[in-house]
């Protein structure tokens, strides 16, 4: 097995999305506005001091969100035939199968793509909610996977594309539990974002 930092997301990426399609160029301004956040507050003594692997950080929020191709949600230029909460489990796969085919260790990147949905989501709330995921949780374990599933929550792939404030991220997330608001607090307190970043 090849080392993991030894692969190159954009080939992957282009594995999966071979044609410069509008899908494709919207995967790619949200990925690198995830990256170009989460290396922002990588560079944030409080966040410096947890020595962050910054490949990983770069390579993984790249990554992130490879799975929406599979998922149907048109309003964003996605035309497959998955529900779009899945879109992570299904990036997870891809990196999985792609890892096998490739000879590379890609299973930090696969986590990163399972775990950034909201906050991560719990077992309790699959089960709770009726979502159409497997019943087990899918929270951020690393600093990695918290600091890429807390950058990704800057930005949407639809709308003005802009960077989103602190305060319009957590009165989005209200609606699915006081608990994922929380969860949003806490990444932010661990890596030091304050409104202003």
């Amino acid at each position: 097995m090849q080392k993991e930092m030894s692969m190159n997301p954009q080939k992957i990426i282009d594995f999966y999305y071979p044609e410069e399609t509008p899908l494709k160029k919207l995967l790619l301004l949200h990925s690198r506005q995830v990256r170009d956040k989460a290396l922002q507050i990588l560079a944030n003594p409080v966040a410096q001091a947890l020595g962050l692997d910054a490949d990983l950080v770069a390579n993984g929020a790249l990554l992130h969100d490879i799975g929406i191709g599979r998922c149907h949600a048109p309003g964003i230029l996605c035309n497959g035939t998955q529900p779009y909460l899945a879109h992570g489990i299904l990036g997870a796969q891809m990196l999985r199968e792609y890892a096998s085919q490739h000879g590379l260790d890609l299973e930090p990147y696969a986590r990163i793509c399972e775990r950034h949905t909201g906050t991560g989501i719990t077992a309790q709330e699959i089960r709770q909610q009726h979502l159409p995921l497997p019943e087990q949780d899918f929270l951020p374990e690393t600093y990695e996977e918290k600091l890429i599933c807390l950058a990704d929550k800057f930005f949407s792939k639809s709308g003005n594309l802009q960077e989103k404030p602190l305060s319009r991220i957590r009165g989005a997330m209200l609606p699915f539990g006081e608990d994922t608001v929380q969860r949003f607090d806490q990444f932010c307190a661990l890596f030091g974002v304050k409104e202003r970043d």
